[in-house]
């Protein structure tokens, strides 16, 4: 007896929307998301697609009405809850275009709970296109099945970040000059990892970060990284002992 096939298909459109879920509730995709659905996959009316809000999980829904600028769409069973996330945040130096694209959509790949680029004293890019960075996590949780999005915060300055860092997050800072592996510091608790610019930070900034009672040298390895490596890296040598990677189960 052949077996009964997965309902629904893993290989169903996933989309985000920025509206709350619900059952029978009904909803409208306009511009891009409309064009995607209706002119890219020919999607017609009966035609079944996933969608997330990154509040209350995943839901199936059914395309009513499709058209190249406006797909209307009913909501129907939820799939899953919204995630558990790791309460991780990745502050980071801003780097060039592509590079921090690409440091974005890893983050929310890897379970990120909150992104904060930080400008340092050989920070070369001061401005961040917050809507870009957005774009590349919300297209990154679409395709890997997350139904969680790492909030985005403003750009600050180092001084500010350090001035108003709450107490009990520990900051392990990437410190060029060495520290305790990233592995072994890694713990439980609110964490965040501090990945400095190209140029690393100056004495006067690495002064500044080791005065928090929080903060922890960290070391990457033997290598140095370039800063988007270095900001990957770090992610995933701490999702191994201290975030979610351990765990086992369905999401």
């Amino acid at each position: 007896m052949p077996a009964t096939p997965a309902w629904p298909p893993s290989s169903l459109p996933r989309l985000y929307v920025d509206q709350a879920l619900a059952e029978d509730a009904r909803l409208t995709l306009e511009g891009q998301e409309a064009n995607y659905l209706a002119a890219v996959l020919r999607l017609g009316a009966g035609a079944k697609v996933k969608l997330f809000d990154d509040r209350s999980g995943e839901w199936l829904a059914e395309i009513a009405e499709a058209g190249k600028k406006r797909v209307a769409l009913t909501v129907g069973t939820k799939l899953r809850e919204r995630e558990a996330v790791p309460d991780l945040w990745l502050a980071f130096a801003p780097i060039k275009r592509g590079r921090i694209d690409w440091i974005a959509e890893k983050a929310a790949e890897l379970g990120v709970a909150r992104l904060v680029p930080v400008v340092t004293q050989r920070t070369i890019v001061d401005r961040v296109n917050t809507e870009r960075l957005r774009v590349h996590m919300i297209e990154a949780a679409e395709q890997c099945e997350r139904t969680a999005l790492p909030e985005l915060a403003d750009t600050v300055k180092l001084d500010r970040l350090l001035a108003g860092w709450p107490a009990g997050r520990a900051l392990l800072f990437a410190d060029e000059q060495g520290g305790e592996p990233l592995a072994h510091a890694a713990g439980p608790g609110p964490a965040a990892i501090l990945i400095g610019p190209e140029g690393g930070f100056t004495p006067e900034e690495r002064g500044g970060i080791r005065t928090l009672p929080d903060a922890r040298p960290v070391s990457l390895g033997p290598r140095i990284l370039r800063a988007d490596t270095a900001a990957v890296a770090g992610v995933s040598v701490w999702m191994a002992p201290a975030g979610d990677w351990h765990r086992h189960g369905d999401r």
